[in-house]
């Protein structure tokens, strides 16, 4: 592997960086994941009905198992401690292997954050989207459209590389006195053959805003696509998302239940196989059409049926990931993915001669100033801003 690869863009991939590209292609491909540990490989469950609607119901591995169109789930849940005055956490990084920290030693990671701050420094993709929901905490963002900002507190970001982007996701401690817990789920979307060279798209969905549910020990958010219950629709995705094809039968949403508490989901609609599979992603228990679901599981279900579930006697979270399989032949290699392989030799050859536009910034794990809000500022120029949480 050379140190370096200089193009004549001037764009340098440093050791680091190709490290961390390592280290990504390595998380992201689900099958080496399963050679490396056996141990979270999917196992079908047996004695399941062939008239069940479920179809499977199979451990919780990280990064979860997913199907066409979602090439990508994972569960982010850090309990960093307090932050110190660069907005790292304010203890040793004894025992924490930067660049490739994910075992979560000590009940948080900091995965690829040089410089002191969690997350993941400057990086490439293409040819997918990746849609980043937040539960708590906070995400800094910026790339090399010049789109930047700071979200969190039930946020979602969403984010069409399409053609290439690079863009870096840091996870600042803000809070000075109290611990910053940061939990957030990101899922790599597929993009039709047709929409892989699409323009590269940065869209924010602020949490007042997406359609919820809040009622009877029930919370549902409505990221993607069209349920019932909500009173209004969902917003609209990028333009050149899978999720805008109305025949997608996209369906993205979170489900929090209290004890003993129900919500039925929707049978789907629409032609073609689609994938419905639901992520419980914490302990406890629930009851999926009559069939007990404990711990972290992935149910496969049949997506045409209507779906009760019911918390046992402790609270359950799931997210819900439903899609019309693309039917394409998917070619992967880390943060690029393509239809054959040489998109991805050709992914490999755009980004070292042009870096997919460079990067306006003055550091690759960029982090902004502690008193910002939540904020996004568009390539146009254009800042949106809303109020955050309180930090202390």
């Amino acid at each position: 592997t050379p140190s370096s690869l200089n193009t004549k863009s001037g764009l340098v991939w440093s050791k680091r960086a190709f490290a961390e590209y390592i280290a990504l292609s390595t998380l992201a491909s689900a099958s080496l994941y399963r050679k490396l540990v056996p141990s979270v490989a999917r196992m079908r469950t047996a004695a399941l009905s062939t008239m069940s609607t479920i179809l499977s119901v199979d451990p919780l591995s990280f990064p979860f198992a997913t199907d066409s169109p979602f090439l990508f789930g994972v569960h982010h849940d850090d309990r960093y401690p307090k932050g110190n005055a660069k907005m790292g956490p304010d203890a040793s990084l004894r025992g924490h292997s930067i660049g490739a920290d994910f075992g979560n030693p000590a009940g948080w990671s900091m995965y690829h954050g040089e410089g002191g701050v969690p997350g993941f420094p400057q990086h490439p993709h293409r040819g997918f989207e990746t849609i980043t929901v937040t539960v708590r905490g906070f995400i800094d963002h910026a790339d090399s459209l010049g789109a930047a900002g700071r979200f969190g507190d039930g946020d979602v970001q969403w984010m069409t590389a399409g053609a290439g982007i690079s863009h870096a996701e840091m996870f600042p401690c803000l809070a000075q006195t109290e611990e910053n817990r940061l939990e957030l789920f990101q899922i790599w979307l597929n993009l039709p053959r047709a929409k892989k060279m699409s323009p590269p798209h940065f869209k924010m969905f602020w949490g007042e805003d997406i359609p919820s549910i809040e009622a009877d020990g029930v919370t549902a958010k409505l990221i993607a696509g069209s349920a019932p219950g909500f009173e209004k629709q969902a917003l609209a995705p990028p333009p050149d998302s899978y999720a805008s094809d109305p025949n997608s039968s996209l369906l993205v949403m979170t489900i929090k239940l209290e004890p003993r508490k129900c919500y039925t989901i929707a049978g789907a609609s629409g032609s073609g196989k689609i994938h419905r599979n639901l992520y419980f992603y914490a302990d406890g228990s629930a009851t999926v059409d009559g069939t007990k679901v404990v711990g972290r599981k992935r149910v496969k279900v049949d997506a045409s049926a209507d779906l009760r579930l019911e918390a046992g006697d402790a609270p359950v979270g799931v997210l819900v990931l439903q899609g019309r399989d693309l039917e394409e032949p998917v070619m992967q290699h880390g943060p690029f993915v393509g239809c054959t392989s040489a998109d991805i030799r050709k992914a490999f050859t755009d980004y070292q001669q042009t870096g997919f536009g460079g990067w306006p910034w003055p550091d690759v794990g960029v982090v902004h100033a502690r008193e910002e809000q939540r904020f996004a500022l568009f390539p146009d120029g254009t800042k949106e801003t809303r109020p955050r949480r309180e930090t202390k």
